[in-house]
C-alpha cells in the first residue's frame, strides 16, 4: 500500500434529473482525477437528490405526491444505463468512484437511500443501502438489511461507509470497525455544527480515515418545473442544505474542510498504513474490544419478502 489523495465533492444535484445529475457526476470525477484522486466520493443520494421535501410538506398532500412521482421515476435502478454510464466512468478514469443515489428495486417499487462503489476496472463493486431512513424520509425510502454493511479492498486500504445518521448506531460503525475499514465514507445531508466533531469522534473511535461529503443547494439551483417549487421554496436565499463537508485523519485531525456555502472538491492524502498503526494504542474491535463482556452478532441475511423453493426439495420442515 502506498498514500493516495481521496476527493470529496461538494455540489449541487440537478434535483430530479437523473440523467443531468449524473452528467455532473462525470465531469465532476474528471475534474478530480485529473487532479491525482484515486478515490472521489459524492453526497447522500446525490442522484437525484436527496428528498428535502419530507421536512417541508404534510405527508400525502399534493406537492409531496408530485415530488414522489418524479422520484420514483428519475430514482437509479442498478444495472441500468444510469449505473452503467458511472462504472464506465469509474473504469475509464481508474478510480474508485462512490456516489450516493436513490436506489429504485428493479423488482418492486422500493426506493432505497443507497451508496454505490464504483471500482477502477468499471465495475460496480458494492452497495450499501441505508439501514433505517430518519423521520420524514420514511415516506420516500424503505429500510436496508445487513447483507450490504460490508467493506472493499482497493488496494490502498479497505473503503466503506455509513449515510447520514446511520453513523450515529454504535453497534453499525462496530461492524465496520471489525471488518478493519481504513477509509470510511460518511455521505450526509447534516449542516448541523455537531456533524465535523461526530466524523472526527469516528475517526478517533476507528482509527480510520473519514471522508464526510454534503450536497450544497440553495432554491436558485432547483428547476424551475419542480413540483411545489414556489411554494415550497419562495426565497431565493432559501438554502436547501450549505454543505458541511470534511476529511478526518485517524487521529481524529481534519485534514481539509469543514467546506461551507459553496460548491467545491476537497482533497486530502490518505496512508492506510498509518490508520493501521494508530490501532496499536487503541483498537475497539480487538485489543481493546473486551470480548469478554460485550459481543455484537450482525445479521448479514438478505431479507426479501419472497423466498423461492424448489418443488424438489419438498415441503419446509416444521
Amino acid at each position: 500500500m502506498e498514500p493516495v489523495k481521496v476527493a470529496a465533492v461538494q455540489a449541487a444535484p440537478v434535483l430530479l434529473d437523473r440523467d443531468e445529475t449524473i452528467a455532473k457526476v462525470v465531469a465532476l470525477a474528471e475534474k478530480a482525477a485529473a487532479e491525482g484522486a484515486r478515490l472521489v466520493a459524492f453526497p447522500e443520494a446525490f442522484v437525484p437528490g436527496y428528498p428535502d421535501w419530507v421536512w417541508r410538506t404534510r405527508p400525502w398532500d399534493a406537492d409531496a405526491t408530485a415530488l414522489y412521482a418524479r422520484l420514483f421515476d428519475q430514482a437509479v435502478v442498478v444495472g441500468s444505463p444510469a449505473t452503467d454510464m458511472m462504472a464506465e466512468t469509474a473504469g475509464r478514469l481508474g478510480i474508485w468512484l462512490s456516489v450516493g443515489v436513490d436506489e429504485r428495486d428493479a423488482n418492486d417499487s422500493t426506493i432505497y437511500n443507497t451508496l454505490l462503489h464504483f471500482a477502477p476496472d468499471g465495475s460496480l463493486a458494492a452497495r450499501h443501502r441505508k439501514l433505517m431512513p430518519t423521520g420524514g424520509e420514511r415516506l420516500v425510502w424503505g429500510m436496508g438489511d445487513g447483507s450490504t454493511l460490508n467493506v472493499l479492498d482497493t488496494g490502498f486500504g479497505r473503503l466503506g461507509g455509513l449515510i447520514c445518521w446511520e453513523n450515529y448506531m454504535p453497534l453499525a460503525r462496530a461492524a465496520l470497525y471489525a471488518q478493519g475499514i481504513d477509509l470510511y465514507l460518511a455521505p450526509t445531508w447534516d449542516n448541523s455544527e455537531a456533524w465535523v466533531p461526530t466524523l472526527r469522534h469516528i475517526a478517533k473511535e476507528g482509527r480510520t480515515y473519514v471522508i464526510g461529503v454534503t450536497s450544497c443547494i440553495r432554491a436558485t439551483d432547483l428547476p424551475a418545473d419542480l413540483p411545489g417549487r414556489d411554494r415550497l421554496y419562495h426565497d431565493a436565499d432559501d438554502w436547501l442544505s450549505r454543505g458541511n463537508s470534511a476529511i478526518i485523519g485517524p487521529e481524529g485531525e481534519i485534514l481539509a474542510g469543514p467546506l461551507v456555502g459553496e460548491e467545491g472538491v476537497l482533497f486530502a492524502e490518505v496512508d492506510a498504513r498509518q490508520a493501521r498503526l494508530a490501532r496499536q494504542q487503541f483498537d475497539s474491535v480487538g485489543h481493546y474490544s473486551r470480548s469478554d463482556v460485550f459481543h455484537l452478532v450482525v445479521d448479514t441475511t438478505a431479507r426479501t419478502a419472497v423466498s423461492p423453493r424448489d418443488e424438489a426439495a419438498g415441503p419446509p420442515l416444521g
